[in-house]
């Protein structure tokens, strides 16, 4: 899969949404390895500001970016239609401080980058994709993180509306359906909030033209619905729009409750750091833990490490078969992993880490000296994907101590702090 950028230069004039300026933005091409870059040209120098979640300074009602002396605001709606429709390098000229509004969804940023067209170029797309589930939470909202061959994103939110209440949707990240489904849902806020917005200098722009503005009981007068549920559909142009902060196309499922931007950012430097761990890991397969753990059939429960920081960390994975031989008599009609294995599979993955620690890990072998604080949160039944995640606590010598959880989808099903010491086979 190969990067895209512009074809050709495209232009858009409109007003901020939270400042109210009178704003230009020019898109232009840019070349491979460039990424999302926005550039101040009414400021002098011609300051730029990478779109990368190093640089977010604030989320109030808006995603803000800074880097020296110069801020972008709300720039998650073009980064939104950025993301969706595959464009890898940009530079986005502006002479002010946020995008044009314009009808306050992601639609007219979509209409203008096709209308420009999209170029391949030579260089190979950088890719995030999810390896091992994992749950971020953060201001007030709660993500799940799911490995997927697709790019899709869940969203449900709850307000005390009588238009809103709880709503659900979920899309596939593709150009037409994001255009057609998506796109076009608009920014919303409550009226009784404008007085208050514009006090501290938010919403000076928004008005009916460029907001889904809702009253106690309804819509304000002027105002209707795209679709029934508007609002969930835009929570997702603003989390898709969050993302693209990260760098990097993403390969994944991510369910959200409850998503809001400063969910939506920790959410996204969730990522980075997983981006980061998985570069720096040597993934094991099942021929190395064989060399390093001394176990064999029917006892190695390792089939994989995906993740590794020498003596700090490592995530290992067992698949669960209903061809498990403990399944014959645990229990018959009712097939469950016994807890003890599900911490011995733990152990296993531990017991790596460990063994990577020393000199000439083929003549050693890992002993536990003791388990504490073991819990199990629900059972393990086949078709399971174990993956745990164990961190080292303290290494002394040759003991260590080390604490551990299982994931099953992104749910802990067990959890516990171990002491092993390596010796001599």
């Amino acid at each position: 899969m190969k990067q895209q950028t512009l074809a050709k230069t495209a232009r858009l004039d409109g007003a901020g949404l939270h400042t109210a300026a009178k704003v230009r933005m020019v898109l232009h091409p840019a070349p491979p390895d460039h990424g999302i870059v926005f550039r101040r040209s009414d400021l002098e120098g011609l300051p730029e500001v990478a779109a990368r979640v190093e640089n977010v300074v604030e989320v109030e009602r808006g995603t803000v970016l800074k880097a020296g002396g110069a801020r972008v605001r709300t720039v998650e709606h073009l980064l939104s239609a950025v993301s969706a429709l595959g464009i890898d390098n940009l530079l986005v000229e502006l002479d002010g401080e946020e995008p044009p509004a314009a009808d306050g969804s992601a639609g007219p940023f979509t209409a203008l980058i096709l209308e420009a067209g999209i170029a391949k170029q030579k260089s190979d797309v950088e890719v995030w994709k999810c390896t091992t589930p994992f749950v971020v939470e953060g201001g007030g909202s709660r993500y799940a993180v799911l490995p997927d061959e697709r790019y899709v994103l869940s969203a449900s939110i709850e307000f005390d509306h009588p238009l809103i209440r709880r709503q659900h949707a979920t899309l596939v990240i593709e150009p037409a359906h994001f255009q057609d489904h998506v796109g076009q849902a608009r920014t919303f806020g409550f009226f009784e909030d404008a007085e208050r917005l514009r006090a501290i200098g938010l919403a000076r722009g928004a008005d009916i033209s460029n907001t889904v503005v809702l009253t106690a009981d309804g819509l304000y007068e002027g105002v209707e619905l795209r679709f029934d549920d508007e609002f969930v559909r835009h929570k997702i142009v603003d989390l898709l729009g969050d993302l693209a902060l990260i760098g990097q196309r993403i390969q994944a499922q991510i369910v959200a409750e409850r998503p809001g931007h400063r969910g939506n950012v920790a959410l996204a430097r969730a990522i980075v750091e997983h981006s980061r761990r998985q570069k720096s890991a040597r993934r094991v397969d099942i021929d190395q833990i064989v060399r390093l753990l001394p176990h064999r059939f029917p006892f190695l429960l390792v089939d994989r490490i995906v993740e590794y920081e020498k003596a700090k960390r490592i995530v290992g994975i067992k698949n669960v078969t209903i061809n498990e031989e403990f399944f014959v008599g645990h229990f018959p009609g009712m097939p469950i992993m016994p807890g003890v294995l599900i911490i011995e599979a733990m152990a296993q993955v531990g017991g790596l880490l460990l063994m990577d620690s020393v000199e000439n890990p083929e003549d050693k072998v890992v002993y536990f000296m003791s388990l504490d604080k073991v819990k199990f949160r629900r059972p393990v039944i086949p078709g399971d994907q174990l993956v745990f995640e164990l961190e080292m606590v303290q290494m002394r010598r040759r003991v260590c101590r080390m604490k551990g959880i299982g994931r099953v989808d992104g749910e802990i099903v067990a959890e516990a702090e171990m002491m092993a010491q390596v010796v001599d086979r």
